[in-house]
């Protein structure tokens, strides 16, 4: 075989076997960094949480950690906490926006479950579910719907 026929035959191979490998490998690695983006979010939002909870911490005057409200709060008191169900409503949109999707992975699923777990959570508190619809106006649609089913089905329960 001459030098010439040795190149066209590795060309062949480099063509049979390499492309296909090399499209593998391409698409391997955009499902990695796919998978890493997701948990890059979910990690950034997780840590926006965090923050929340510390400012929870920060004004445990309001009893926001106790499910049931104890005693009347003055004005800045009810301020304050509209203010945090507010910051509160903002999160679990950004959450839904950026982790829900209707035809989710299993990786994608198990993200989503925390932030539906932490939504029904503050959705079983009469006093967040009362201030929802005011501080629903001008979100997602499908995060409003989502947040009234989960809000429905815990006043369910609560009642």
């Amino acid at each position: 075989m001459s030098g010439l026929e040795w190149l066209e035959a590795a060309s062949y191979l480099v063509t049979i076997v390499g492309l296909p490998l090399a499209i593998g490998v391409f698409i391997y690695d955009r499902r990695r960094d796919q998978q890493n983006d997701e948990e890059e979010i979910f990690l950034r939002l997780s840590d926006e949480y965090a923050d929340f909870m510390r400012l929870v911490i920060d004004n445990a005057d309001l009893h926001l950690l106790s499910p049931a409200a104890k005693g009347e709060l003055s004005e800045d008191q009810l301020e304050r906490k509209h203010a945090l169900f507010a910051i509160l409503v903002s999160l679990f949109e950004r959450a839904y926006v950026l982790v829900f999707e209707d035809d989710m992975s299993r990786q994608q699923a198990r993200l989503w479950q925390s932030w539906a777990d932490y939504m029904t959570e503050w959705c079983q508190r009469e006093d967040f579910r009362a201030a929802l619809p005011g501080l629903l106006q001008g979100e997602d649609p499908g995060f409003k719907e989502m947040i009234g089913r989960i809000a429905e089905m815990s006043a369910g329960k609560a009642g």
